[in-house]
């Protein structure tokens, strides 16, 4: 015949703990994961949610596009923020980013008269 039959090679010995390596190795990347963005994330959305909602008028705050004001309106999503004289600004809540020190605002220069 043109082919040669093959023959199968003799096992050789099996690694040693090479069953259990990949799986310890796999829950240890998700563990570190967990721990390293999954939890830090999770606490800074929750500290997050409650700052929104401890909001009330006469907060100064900052919003996420850097628009500082003085909180004078609230409803459940939105917020009525005062950046200057006689004007007023409507933005929702998550977009507050933090509430700033009282008097914060007349030493910048922002208070409105």
């Amino acid at each position: 015949m043109l082919i040669p039959q093959a023959y199968a090679q003799t096992a050789g010995q099996q690694p040693q703990g090479g069953g259990l390596f990949l799986p310890l190795m796999m829950v240890g990347i998700l563990l570190f994961m967990y721990f390293t963005t999954i939890r830090p994330q999770r606490k800074r959305q929750k500290e997050h949610a409650a700052m929104v909602t401890a909001l009330k008028k006469g907060d100064e705050v900052a919003l996420s596009s850097g628009m500082l004001g003085k909180i004078s309106g609230l409803d459940d999503n939105y917020l009525l923020l005062s950046v200057g004289n006689n004007v007023e600004l409507k933005f929702q809540k998550v977009h507050v980013t933090s509430v700033l020190p009282k008097g914060t605002l007349k030493s910048v220069g922002v208070e409105s008269a």
